[in-house]
């Protein structure tokens, strides 16, 4: 039985992938056919066997968004919590002091996780890359969404520690972290040999600062020998910026490069708190010229780190200095499309100039940029022989009108109310808005219960004991009854 082929027809808009130039180009009126092989086409007037027809007239059609970076363990019970808290002393961030409270239980993993992938599809994800502890579902999930999976377990062998010390304090015990360490290698190599070609496995020291230096270049060495890529977070905040000069007295670049860790097949995640960013002590600026010429990867999520007032410094600086850039959603809403708004938003504040970033480039950070990352020349972008990894983006919905530029629309203004239908390896996975592999709305319902019994434990375990309004008090005071 031979694959169907499914062709688009006189679609108004295609960003294609031009190979001489390497880079996305706009097409008006062409066609584009694919099936299962891969894209078999994409131009005017496409003659040859057609199984399917769609009409195009309305439409354009985009390579899929490829994620580098995002947390499907525990982040959508997260919602409504910590948003407008933060330890002061840590330069505000919430992570240490409030969102390490949080934890799904073993019930709540797969709904969380469903919802991610939801999430994402609609947003015009195809490709993912998934850091969490694995459960009992997580494989079977990212097989049965028909996304694209790189599963990342991970494993370290330092837990945070908080305690009103005002400061952040670690807990180590190295066997238990090479005990993960082990589970994970286990775990990659059951992720790679599962037979549908969609998923892989990623080794992933969970932080720079909760690692040693010994199991990092372990892990470093074992994925090499592999020919698995690695990802770590590292220069994610100020708190581990200055734990790291506390140690070593390098920044994470540096401490990566004296390792032999720095590399093309390395994806660093967020990597803000560089030797030029404004609020570090450094009066240099090498971090980025260390990126640069080793080939590493920064996985780019603007809009967490945004919440709590912390931006990278710029995202049209790292390019322009060579580094190679992807796009992730790290935590909730899981929406590419925000992501790469507040992405463009933020580059230019912390640039000062609206030509800092432009939306092209952007575009090409959420596509090739991250499939660079992933060490891939055949996802992030429509040309023959590539994956038929696909969106379909709805021109007649209000927010894209009227179309000048098709993309600017979808970036600055529709977002993922606009994006129709979704196809990885030329199989739908969003059609006309709806996610058709995973029960959504089931998981949806799960997750106020869920909720509930993670603020619970949270109470429990905070060191302070803690209530959880004070931990996450409302954002309005509650009217009195009667």
């Amino acid at each position: 039985m031979t694959d169907t082929v499914t062709v688009i027809r006189r679609a108004a808009w295609v960003v294609a992938w031009d190979e001489g130039a390497s880079q996305h180009v706009y097409m008006q009126d062409a066609d584009v056919a694919f099936s299962k092989a891969g894209i078999l086409y994409v131009g005017p007037a496409y003659e040859d066997r057609a199984d399917e027809e769609v009409a195009g007239a309305s439409m354009m059609v985009m390579p899929g968004f490829v994620n580098v970076h995002c947390h499907s363990g525990d982040e959508p019970i997260a919602k409504g919590l910590f948003e407008d808290v933060g330890t002061a002393a840590l330069w505000g961030n919430a992570l240490y002091e409030y969102s390490a409270l949080i934890d799904s239980d073993d019930d709540a993993k797969a709904a969380c996780q469903t919802i991610m992938l939801g999430d994402l599809m609609r947003s015009g994800v195809t490709t993912h890359l998934d850091l969490a502890s694995p459960h009992a579902q997580w494989l079977a999930l990212a097989v049965q969404s028909g996304l694209r999976a790189y599963l990342a377990p991970g494993f370290r062998e330092a837990q945070w520690r908080m305690a009103g010390s005002h400061r952040l304090d670690f807990e180590w015990n190295e066997a238990r972290g090479r005990e993960r360490y082990a589970e994970a290698l286990a775990f990659v190599d059951e992720a790679r040999a599962h037979p549908s070609g969609r998923i892989d496995g990623v080794i992933a020291p969970s932080q720079i600062e909760t690692c040693s230096e010994e199991l990092i270049v372990d892990a470093v060495t074992e994925a090499r020998r592999r020919g698995m890529r690695i990802t770590i977070h590292a220069a994610q905040t100020m708190a581990e910026h200055e734990e790291l000069l506390r140690r070593t007295g390098e920044t994470a670049p540096a401490m990566l490069e004296r390792l032999g860790v720095l590399g093309p097949d390395l994806i660093l995640g967020h990597c803000i708190f560089l030797d030029h960013h404004s609020w570090t002590r450094q009066r240099s600026r090498d971090d980025l010229a260390r990126l640069a010429r080793s080939g590493t990867s920064v996985a780019h999520c603007p809009v967490t780190f945004a919440r709590s007032g912390m931006t990278l410094e710029s995202l049209g600086a790292y390019q322009r200095a060579g580094v190679n850039v992807g796009i992730g959603t790290d935590s909730y809403p899981f929406n590419m499309l925000e992501e790469l708004r507040e992405a463009l938003i933020c580059s230019r504040v912390s640039g000062r100039s609206v030509f800092d970033l432009d939306t092209g480039s952007l575009f090409s950070a959420a596509t090739a940029g991250g499939a660079k990352a992933l060490g891939r020349s055949d996802i992030g972008r429509l040309t023959q022989g590539a994956k038929a990894d696909l969106t379909l983006v709805d021109l007649s919905h209000p927010a894209m009108q009227p179309v000048h530029d098709p993309l600017r629309n979808l970036i600055h203004c529709a977002a993922e109310r606009a994006i129709r239908d979704v196809y990885v390896d030329g199989q739908a996975v969003v059609k006309d808005h709806r996610v058709l592999n995973l029960d959504y709305d089931g998981a949806v319902r799960e997750l106020q219960d869920a909720q509930r019994r993670a603020c619970r434990r949270a109470e429990q375990d905070d060191p302070q004991g803690r209530s959880l309004a004070t931990l996450a008090p409302y954002s309005l005071p509650l009217a009195r009854r009667g």
